[in-house]
């Protein structure tokens, strides 16, 4: 079974113009098929600031009223979406820039007002897998950004870890589906204030030893149960550290697998 990469890159990147350059050089050199993901950065919330629209976020999720979904969807799925294509044409990495609607590849419903109304935010129902399939056989490589759609005319603003996790998902039945969180650090570390305690292996037993010790919280939380959800749901295995993970052999990150 043939091996497709799905690769997520956050603000880290997003924010620097020489390491975005930089992992746009390698992403394009490595083979075989790869679907990539990115978020937004800083960017969308300076733009806001500049049309003094209040930018409002809840434990670290941002609230998506209808200005601010105008703003990230001319951010996410106009600049930066479009940058990354053209720098991957650059590197001869033939690339096409998605949100969820264009060729209804993503659907997702608005998620459900409960303690916290997150406005337009989108929680994932449904991947279309032949659309993009078709291009990941033409040697094609899609970009996401966080933006799907509702199928009614609505686009949502969804976490793009999610969207990257639920892509791996979906192809996990006609590909070895590999998933790559690219972040700022170098994987997950026993001590948050040394980028040399990287735990490699992390399997559901030692995941509970971590949570036991309190080792694993906060914002890790989330990052880590999409993770095991990814393999719970047959992806062969999940990555998170810093990019160089992705072409560097002799780099450290965390490597997440079924036990």
């Amino acid at each position: 079974m043939e091996t497709l990469k799905v690769i997520k890159i956050g603000g880290n990147i997003i924010d620097d113009a020489i390491a975005l350059e930089n992992f746009l050089m390698e992403f394009s050199k490595i083979e075989g098929p790869k679907i990539l993901v990115h978020g937004g950065g800083k960017l969308a919330t300076k733009l806001a600031e500049q049309m003094q629209v209040e930018v409002q976020m809840v434990e670290g999720r941002r609230i998506t009223n209808a200005e601010t979904l105008d703003i990230i969807t001319m951010v996410y799925a106009g600049k930066i979406n479009k940058n990354i294509v053209a720098a991957l044409q650059k590197n001869s990495c033939n690339s096409i820039g998605f949100t969820g609607a264009d060729g209804n590849t993503i659907v997702s419903v608005k998620r459900p007002i409960k303690e916290i109304d997150y406005g337009f935010a989108g929680d994932v129902t449904y991947i279309n897998t032949k659309v993009l399939e078709t291009l990941l056989n033409n040697h094609i490589t899609p970009v996401f950004c966080a933006i799907t759609h509702d199928k009614n005319g609505q686009l949502l603003n969804t976490n793009a870890d999610t969207i990257a996790s639920e892509l791996a998902i979906a192809f996990a039945k006609k590909y070895q589906t590999q998933l790559y969180y690219c972040f700022e650090k170098n994987g997950v570390l026993l001590d948050v204030h040394n980028d040399d305690s990287v735990v490699e292996n992390i399997n559901q037993e030692k995941y509970q030893e971590l949570l036991k010790e309190e080792i694993i919280a906060d914002g890790m939380l989330p990052k880590l149960n999409n993770c095991f959800h990814a393999i719970d749901q047959k992806v062969d295995k999940v990555c998170i550290g810093k990019s160089e993970m992705l072409y560097n052999q002799n780099s450290k990150f965390t490597t997440i697998q079924a036990s």
